[in-house]
């Protein structure tokens, strides 16, 4: 069950079209998602109540590397996509090459795109992209004390005790 959530690119198009003919709204939103942790669950559930069908794009990890450093990815592409399919707010998964995944909000057309409340508006890829054809951008709150990079900061801490 939680594999047949990941796709490949032609398949998502294809499902994104069937879904949005019924009127399904389809949320969209992309992230590194390296260490699964509370902020990303709680984000990955306020995304998905803003539509009907929530698309998580994972960067693959040559990507977070050159976004986060040698040291990271922690966890595989392949883990953290199986991680996310795992969640019941999740409905699909893709891995996306490139630093950014403009392309494939260009190809799969989201009604909504969101994005964490550290992004402004105008620094969000893609938004201007689905403004164009009337899609919303919609904010979700940050929650302080969570994030990939303050739990290696405390990992490391403890470690060095």
């Amino acid at each position: 069950m939680i594999n047949k959530k990941i796709k490949k690119i032609s398949e998502l198009k294809k499902l994104v079209a069937e879904l949005k003919s019924k009127g399904e709204k389809i949320v969209f939103t992309n992230g590194c998602f390296d260490i699964l942790h509370l902020g990303h669950i709680l984000y990955l559930e306020k995304s998905k109540s803003k539509g009907d069908k929530l698309i998580v794009a994972i960067n693959n990890d040559e990507s977070v590397r050159k976004l986060k450093g040698n040291s990271r990815p922690i966890t595989s592409e392949s883990g953290r996509a199986i991680l996310i399919a795992a969640l019941e707010t999740v409905d699909y998964v893709i891995i996306f090459n490139g630093l950014t995944p403009l392309e494939l909000i260009k190809t799969l057309k989201p009604d909504i795109l969101t994005k964490g409340g550290d992004w402004k508006t105008k620094d969000i890829v893609g938004a201007d992209v689905v403004q164009s054809y009337g899609g919303k951008i919609i904010s979700i709150p940050y929650i302080e004390g969570y994030s990939t990079s303050s739990i290696i900061s405390k990992i490391q801490r403890v470690n060095l005790r």
